[in-house]
C-alpha cells in the first residue's frame, strides 16, 4: 500500500513506500519505454541514465534484459534512494546510485565510458545547459559504436501538439530557465557534438524518443 509522500520533483507529487518511490508519469510511459530501449541496446550494455527518477523507468528496461549493466544517477538523494531499493527489490543488474549534478563543473570526472546514454523526462525541467552537458560529455563518455536516447516533449514548429505548447508555457511560467526544447535545437547540439540526425520514435502523450549515434565517416 502507497501513501502520498511530502516528496515533490518539479511537477508532480510522488507516492512512497518505504524508500521506494511511484511516478504517476512513469507509470504511465516505462512499459513503452522499456520496450523501445530493450530492442534498441546492444548485448551487455553499460548504460549511465541521468536523473533516473524514482528508478522506475531503469527497473523497466532491466527487467528486460537482464545482460545490461545500468547506472542510474540523480542529484536528489530521497530519487537516489528509491533507485536504490527498486534496485533492491527487483533489478539486480542496476548499480548503487550515484549523485550527478548536470549544472555542476566537473560532474562527468571520474566516469567510466558506457554504450549509453539515457535521459528521460529531464532536459525540459532544467536549463538548457544541461542538455549541453549531456552533449559534451558524450564526446568521451559513450563509446564507439554506442548511442544516446532522450525521451520528452518537443516542439516541432506548426505540427507541435497544443498540449505540448501549454505544456511549455506552464513550465515557463514556473521557471524561465525550463521549457520544452524545440527538436531542430536539440539536433543541431548533438551535430556539433559528432551525432547524425537522431531516429524518431512516436510514443504516448505527444512524447518523442530520440536516438542519437556517432555520424558515419563512410
Amino acid at each position: 500500500m502507497t501513501e502520498t509522500s511530502d516528496t515533490e520533483i518539479a511537477l508532480e507529487a510522488r507516492q512512497a513506500e518505504a524508500a521506494r518511490l511511484f511516478s504517476p508519469s512513469a507509470a504511465r510511459n516505462r512499459d513503452a519505454i522499456g520496450d523501445l530501449l530493450a530492442s534498441l541496446l546492444p548485448q551487455g550494455a553499460r548504460v549511465l541514465e541521468i536523473g533516473s527518477g524514482t528508478g522506475e523507468h531503469a527497473v523497466a528496461v532491466c527487467q528486460r534484459r537482464l545482460d545490461i549493466d545500468w547506472q542510474p544517477s540523480d542529484p536528489d538523494p530521497a530519487s537516489r534512494a528509491s533507485q536504490d531499493a527498486w534496485a533492491a527489490e527487483a533489478a539486480p543488474n542496476m548499480r548503487p546510485a550515484i549523485d550527478l549534478d548536470l549544472t555542476r563543473p566537473g560532474w562527468s570526472d571520474g566516469l567510466d565510458a558506457f554504450d549509453a546514454i539515457v535521459c528521460l523526462n529531464v532536459i525540459h525541467i532544467a536549463p538548457w545547459s544541461v542538455a549541453e552537458a549531456i552533449a559534451a560529455a558524450s564526446r568521451s563518455r559513450v563509446v564507439t559504436g554506442g548511442l544516446v536516447y532522450l525521451y520528452g516533449p518537443y516542439l516541432e514548429g506548426e505540427t507541435t501538439a497544443p498540449s505540448n505548447l501549454d505544456f511549455d508555457r506552464s513550465l515557463r511560467s514556473r521557471n524561465p530557465l525550463w521549457g520544452v526544447r524545440a527538436r531542430t535545437d536539440v539536433e543541431a547540439l548533438f551535430a556539433s557534438a559528432g551525432w547524425a540526425p537522431p531516429e524518431r520514435y512516436e510514443m504516448p502523450a505527444n512524447n518523442l524518443s530520440l536516438v542519437f549515434r556517432y555520424r558515419s565517416l563512410v
